[in-house]
């Protein structure tokens, strides 16, 4: 069906009915929420948010049903700005307004000088247009440097030379963001970092619902549901968010990480760059899991500013960093298919040490020796998924025998299998991991790797920074104190008495 080009055609239209009239934009938000509710019972309200369907997201949908401006208060790395923008696909596929308005008036009910003269002359002839939901959404990032003009407009004598028309004129005003969003909505993120005085420039839109742009007695009533979202660092860092405009926003909505480590693998997953174009990928689901319980080692380390926190984006680089380093290794050895490896892990450092802010006592220690602590502590928590209570004797017994290995995240699978066969029993305790001997060679070394890499953070076997693996330090027997002979009990009798 080709959508109405006239005012005309629009009100012999669909367009024209009472429920979609003058209907405002928080309405329409409500009621197209209520109509998916009542259709997608048991599905997500926002696909591809991961983690939030009891806790922040039926926050988000009172907020809406309650037609709430609303803030998102989490740590970075919380999916805030995701939220938002999937907010438009609330909004209706398509909304006409009047061709080649700035502030997108409602043909029905014109709030610019210029429409309202347009509709009064052309009358049903007035051009049509219509919007995607892309289109209404506007968004800005908050710095200092943002001003009222930016956000609500100013005059634009440019408009005023090159049209003849005098300053105080309606057709000299230049919009800011917030009525170019009009009938839309409008999103400002890390909200404290806006200059307080310019935070002030936003009581007027959400209270009553209009703005005054500078040097104009005119009040433009529009039509904008706003949204804003924060960091709570930033309330001390960099600015705060003054007590008057956060009285005006009806909803505070706290985002989180993810509560459990599978959640954190379905976000991972569902982010993270791992199908490529080359070799043919074999992700393990050990791999996976070190990775992923990196960030949750990180967030209880007292090392890591817990103020700062420890965003999503660290798995998430950590898993397309340790693919490439497998993706590298497979290139150059000529193996046909990609299986990453705990070496890979550490190989993705880089990946990991600039995600986190560290303490006073992790900056002492360094970003690398707190980034492989973290990743030694998520390794052992991983291992013992697997191997509690399995017998890991024989193995540890080979190298307190004086057998020793390396394995390099550069040496090809079968270099290594070669090697890894020569250790008693290893290759036959990999059936918790799922690999049999019957897998490929590239599948059995990441899985003997593993074990041994949990070997060696539970400290039952040594590994040096060439990754060789070798027989684990003897704890020294501790020291009893000296026992004096019988003849020299004299002499210590003697001393006592002198």
């Amino acid at each position: 069906m080709s959508l109405p080009r006239t005012l005309g055609e629009l009100r012999r239209s669909p367009f024209s009915e009472e429920r979609l009239r003058n209907r405002r934009v928080k309405d329409e938000l409500r009621q197209n929420l209520i109509t998916r509710l009542c259709r997608e019972r048991n599905a997500s309200v926002f696909p591809g948010i991961v983690g939030y369907d009891d806790t922040v997201i039926p926050q988000i949908v009172n907020a809406i049903l309650s037609r709430h401006n609303f803030i998102l208060l989490g740590l970075r790395g919380q999916a805030k700005s995701r939220i938002l923008r999937a907010l438009t696909s609330l909004l209706d596929p398509h909304m006409p307004f009047i061709a080649g308005c700035e502030i997108h008036d409602d043909p029905y009910a014109p709030i610019c000088r210029r429409c309202r003269e347009e509709v009064a002359g052309r009358g049903d002839e007035t051009p049509i247009a219509y919007l995607t939901p892309h289109d209404r959404y506007v968004e800005k990032l908050a710095t200092p440097d943002v001003t009222i003009a930016d956000l609500i407009g100013d005059i634009d004598p440019i408009k005023a030379a090159r049209g003849g028309h005098e300053l105080g004129s309606e057709f000299t005003v230049h919009y800011g963001l917030l009525p170019r969003a009009n009938r839309g909505i409008f999103a400002i993120n890390e909200l404290p970092d806006l200059a307080g005085k310019i935070q002030v420039g936003l009581f007027n839109i959400m209270q009553e619902g209009d703005v005054q742009i500078k040097g104009y007695p005119i009040r433009l009533p529009l039509d904008v549901a706003l949204v804003f979202s924060a960091n709570p660092e930033d309330y001390t860092a960099r600015g705060k968010i003054i007590t008057p405009l956060k009285d005006r926003i009806g909803s505070e909505i706290r985002t989180h990480y993810p509560a459990t480590v599978e959640e954190g693998l379905a976000i991972t997953a569902q982010e993270a760059w791992t199908r490529r174009n080359g070799q043919r990928l074999d992700l393990p689901k050990y791999v996976q899991e070190v990775i992923e319980r990196i960030a949750f080692a990180a967030r209880e380390d007292k090392k890591i500013d817990k103020r700062s926190g420890v965003s999503q984006r660290l798995p998430i680089s950590a898993m397309e960093n340790v693919i490439s380093n497998a993706e590298r290794r497979a290139i150059h050895n000529d193996e046909k298919v990609v299986v990453p490896r705990i070496s890979d892990v550490y190989a993705a450092l880089p990946a990991i040490t600039g995600k986190l802010e560290l303490e006073y006592e992790g900056e002492m220690k360094g970003a690398d020796f707190v980034g492989r602590e973290l990743i030694r502590a998520a390794l052992a928590k991983t291992y013992d998924e697997y191997f509690t209570g399995a017998n890991m004797n024989q193995v540890v017994q080979w190298f307190d025998l004086g057998g020793e290995i390396q394995l390099s995240d550069s040496v090809s699978a079968s270099d290594a299998i070669e090697n890894l066969k020569e250790i008693q029993g290893l290759l036959e305790k990999l059936t918790p991991l799922g690999i049999t001997q019957k897998d490929g060679t590239e599948q059995q070394v990441s899985a003997a790797e593993f074990i041994l890499e949990g070997l060696h953070a539970h400290k039952r076997i040594g590994r040096s920074e060439e990754r060789i693996f070798k027989a684990g330090e003897k704890k020294p027997e501790p020291q009893r104190e000296k026992s004096f002979e019988p003849e020299d009990r004299p002499y210590r009798q003697r001393r006592q008495f002198n």
